[in-house]
């Protein structure tokens, strides 16, 4: 599949402060955007950030992390209506909902996902990778029946793709992962769709440019904002800590590069993950960085400062849809270069988040 921007799509509307076009844009409407990688959680948590995801995004893959986990085709639809109940009154936002992988799981769970028409991917983790990734893989072959439903039936592999290796040093996982185990699954299942979700390198980036047409990526934020540098700035900072880790500053460049030059298989995943301050402020801090309350803002962040706001609508509008085979939203939303500012926390039940930029200023503001 071709690296350029996709002729066909309909550019996003770009108003420039004076007649000329090289003026600096103040104003961009583009069509409303989707979240293909969000953690919403549970109970007065999900109370507290789903709004933030439902005001600037359509719709959104729901991981399936919850504890316990999201299993089963009946626990995703209690899930699912667990979060339109949340929603505020008057939103329109579709959850798309994903099971956790297991070893013990059987191909019949797919088949029944898949009628449900609510089930829009499976999601691997890892065994201890992640929040909540204790009950996740680790031996891929007994899910290998699974995987062949999967493919057979059209219904994408979500990956958290880092080995859990010992042996491994933290920042080499997601590079070990691609030739120890996306390279073996791309082999064994040819057709099944997959995501490499959240990616973090430039050998990420350079696997997936190099892949068929059956494999993605999603982009976060924080991963376009952050290097590693920024977990020290000032001392140790828990709210910047998240897995996979923030890298070197040249695989953050390599991940703008990717987002940015208008390539369809990378598309727009928040990963906005949302702990209670007490939780990321331990002596074994949760990982997980907060962005919904202003993911779409700081993706164009991220666009003008790589001169390419006209190609954020393909990353955040299209390339996802596209992918997942589902329509492009009509709806359109609207970005206003104006700064705000963060507040320093966000009331979730008896407990407080700490968003990213708590305190800071965002440049560009989502109009109402």
């Amino acid at each position: 599949m071709s690296d350029d921007l996709d002729a066909g799509a309909r550019r996003p509307t770009l108003a420039p402060d004076g007649p000329q076009a090289s003026s600096p844009v103040t104003c961009l409407s583009l069509a409303r955007p989707d979240d293909w990688h969000v953690h919403l959680r549970d109970g007065a948590m999900l109370a507290a950030v789903v709004a933030d995801t439902a005001r600037r995004f359509a719709r959104a893959i729901v991981m399936p992390n919850l504890d316990p986990p999201v299993r089963t085709v009946g626990q995703a639809l209690a899930y699912r209506a667990r979060i339109l109940k949340a929603l505020p009154a008057g939103a329109r936002f579709e959850p798309l909902m994903t099971l956790y992988l297991t070893e013990a799981m059987r191909p019949e769970e797919i088949v029944r996902a898949k009628a449900a028409g609510v089930v829009h991917a499976v999601k691997y983790y890892p065994a201890g990778a992640t929040t909540h990734a204790a009950l996740g893989v680790r031996d891929l072959r007994p899910c290998y029946p699974v995987l062949a439903a999967m493919e057979r039936l059209d219904l994408p592999l979500l990956l958290h793709g880092e080995v859990t290796d010992p042996a491994v040093d933290v920042f080499d996982r997601e590079a070990v992962f691609l030739e120890r185990h996306l390279l073996p699954l791309m082999r064994a299942f040819p057709g099944l769709r997959m995501v490499l979700e959240h990616i973090t390198t430039r050998a990420a980036v350079e696997f997936v440019s190099a892949g068929p047409d059956t494999l993605a990526a999603t982009i976060t934020a924080h991963h376009l904002l952050l290097d590693r540098n920024a977990l020290f700035v000032g001392g140790l900072r828990p709210h910047h800590y998240c897995l996979p880790l923030l890298k070197r500053a040249e695989h953050r460049g390599a991940l703008v590069a990717a987002a940015t030059r208008g390539h369809p298989r990378f598309f727009l995943g928040t990963d906005s993950a949302p702990h209670p301050r007490h939780a990321k402020e331990s002596p074994c801090g949760c990982a997980g960085i907060y962005t919904a309350h202003a993911a779409l803002e700081l993706y164009a962040e991220v666009f003008e400062g790589a001169h390419a706001l006209d190609r954020l609508e393909g990353f955040a509008s299209q390339y996802g849809p596209d992918f997942y085979r589902l329509p492009r939203n009509q709806d359109r939303v609207t970005l206003i270069k104006e700064p705000w500012q963060v507040p320093p926390t966000i009331a979730a039940g008896a407990d407080v988040l700490v968003p990213l930029r708590a305190g800071e200023a965002v440049a560009w503001r989502l109009a109402d």
